[in-house]
């Protein structure tokens, strides 16, 4: 874990910061002087992600379905409200849906997953920008997935949804570059998160565990990815010393995908 204080003054705003992605990344942000905003749909799991913080950490939580934007606003608002700005944005609130052919993936789900992962970074981005604008800087980071970036199969509305969040992500640090705002997207593969873990009980069931072993086995590290991992590159994208990397996906994934 880092020693440094990159964060210190800064606020950072991250959705689904109750587990996984994004509770690692409070963790890490916490514990280099971040003032944090963080946003999940219950106040259980966020009341749960706060005690988990560093002593003292300064935290506004904010309970929201991102996929509502009247909620998106209010999650935006309520930062301002504690801290008056917002230097970073870790967009990372997202679902996997049910695992299945295209043909028997259902347009009730297909929607559902659209509707978190896409529509609710894209209501995220447009409101965080408006203020990034007026402020003259502001990093975001949206969470995508190697899934945005080439086929994974058995997941049309993952794919759609995160291949847009990539789309998304390229087309609006054309736009704000200018505006002394960097806009750029990670591509996690296999970490082991609760949302991955659920996926392979969709798989194997009570034997998921040997099944997540089989999964790992054609990656180049030959297991899952961390989430503190995840969070190291999500924080160095964020602190300020990545300021011209901007509009680009970095694939976080053991080096699965540059293997055919």
């Amino acid at each position: 874990m880092s020693n440094t204080q990159r964060f210190e003054g800064k606020v950072i705003l991250i959705t689904g910061a109750a587990s996984g992605l994004g509770l690692a990344t409070a963790q890490r942000l916490a514990t280099e002087g971040a003032k944090l905003a963080l946003v999940d749909l219950t106040p259980e799991g966020l009341a749960a992600a706060v005690r988990s913080l560093p002593a003292g950490s300064e935290t506004v939580t904010v309970a929201a379905d991102v996929a509502q934007l009247s909620q998106v606003q209010a999650y935006v608002a309520q930062t301002l409200q504690r801290f008056g700005r917002i230097d970073g944005f870790f967009n990372n609130a997202g679902i996997e849906g049910r695992q299945n052919l295209t043909e028997d993936f259902g347009a009730e789900e297909f929607h559902r997953v659209i509707s978190v992962n896409l529509d609710g970074v894209f209501f995220g981005m447009a409101e965080v920008l408006k203020v990034m604008r007026r402020q003259g800087h502001g990093a975001i980071v949206n969470c995508a997935s190697v899934g945005g970036i080439r086929g994974v199969g058995h997941q049309s509305g993952y794919a759609a949804s995160k291949h847009g969040v990539v789309g998304l992500t390229r087309n609006s640090a054309v736009e704000y570059g200018q505006f002394g705002i960097q806009i750029n997207a990670i591509a996690p593969g296999a970490i082991m998160t609760p949302m991955v873990e659920a996926s392979l009980r969709q798989m194997g069931g009570e034997d998921w565990e040997s099944v997540g072993k089989t999964f790992v086995e054609p990656n180049p590290m030959r297991r899952f990815g961390k989430p503190e991992e995840v969070a190291a590159l999500t924080a160095f994208l964020l602190s300020g010393e990545a300021q011209f990397i901007n509009g680009t996906v970095i694939e976080i994934d053991g080096g699965q995908s540059n293997k055919y």
